[in-house]
């Protein structure tokens, strides 16, 4: 078994920019995507962004030129590059982790965007 260890989130203001951090560690055998899910009160766990290994990236159509998500392979470790953050992308975000046949999630991070 694995586990995902997520880092970064918080408190920003409209406008700003969080970078949010996921590693992956313990029984790894060959991870083919790493990504990104948020879920806000109320409503349902939606994809934020993925990377699939070999270079696909697909990023919901909400945060299409504002979020950026990178990988390091060889440190299994997944990154979350989030400017011009709006109050709507206030959520906990979960980090998703693709190693057949098993998947995992992080803890999650809570991220609210106010002033």
């Amino acid at each position: 078994q694995a586990q995902l260890g997520e880092s970064g989130g918080g408190l920003e203001q409209p406008g700003g920019s969080l970078r949010l951090s996921c590693a992956a560690s313990g029984m790894i055998s060959k991870i083919t995507a790493m990504g990104w899910y948020r879920q806000a009160p109320g409503k349902q766990r939606e994809l934020v962004a993925i990377n699939v290994s070999g270079g696909s990236t697909n990023y919901a159509d909400s945060v299409k030129g504002r979020f950026t998500i990178s990988r390091d392979n060889a440190k299994n470790t997944v990154y979350l590059q989030m400017d011009s953050l709006k109050p709507e992308d206030t959520a906990v975000y979960y980090c998703y982790a693709r190693d057949p046949p098993f998947e995992y999630w992080g803890q999650g991070t809570q991220v609210t965007v106010s002033s």
